[in-house]
């Protein structure tokens, strides 16, 4: 899977890492033939997706929307939706956590995606669930918190 940056931020990185990231998640979810989209975008844009849709007006790290969870539609491909990230929050964080921005980039991208996938942290069990398999996923990219 190639992944491609629209560079309408003005974010310059070098993203090519998030490809095996994504790789690794869908391999250990036994996904194939799956279309998403993952969307960068400032502080001003994710609060306004969070104030619409889930009715919280803050600037949030990454928003998932599953495509699954609203259409019942039967495609040769799975069509899982759209993960937005905040890269101006990302950085904050990364910093916040004392790690690289590429271990949170990478953390919130699987994050997103386990959501799009059906994955929530809703309970302690849910959430133990999923950050577990976050962990698997980055460790096996060699994506450390010390990274």
């Amino acid at each position: 899977m190639a992944i491609e940056i629209e560079n309408i931020y003005g974010y310059d990185q070098d993203y090519d890492y998030l490809n095996q990231v994504i790789d690794l998640t869908l391999e250990v979810e036994k996904i194939e033939n799956a279309v998403f989209s993952v969307i960068f975008v400032d502080e001003a844009k994710i609060q306004k997706i969070n104030r619409e849709y889930r009715g919280v007006d803050r600037v949030t790290d990454v928003i998932s929307f599953a495509f699954e969870d609203s259409i019942d539609v039967s495609y040769d491909f799975r069509f899982l939706g759209d993960i937005y990230i905040c890269i101006p929050r990302m950085k904050e964080q990364a910093l916040e956590y004392g790690h690289s921005e590429k271990r949170e980039l990478s953390f919130l991208v699987v994050h997103g995606l386990l959501h799009l996938l059906g994955y929530d942290h809703q309970t302690e069990e849910e959430e133990k669930e999923m950050f577990s398999k976050q962990e698997v996923i980055l460790n096996a990219a060699n994506i450390k918190r010390e990274a």
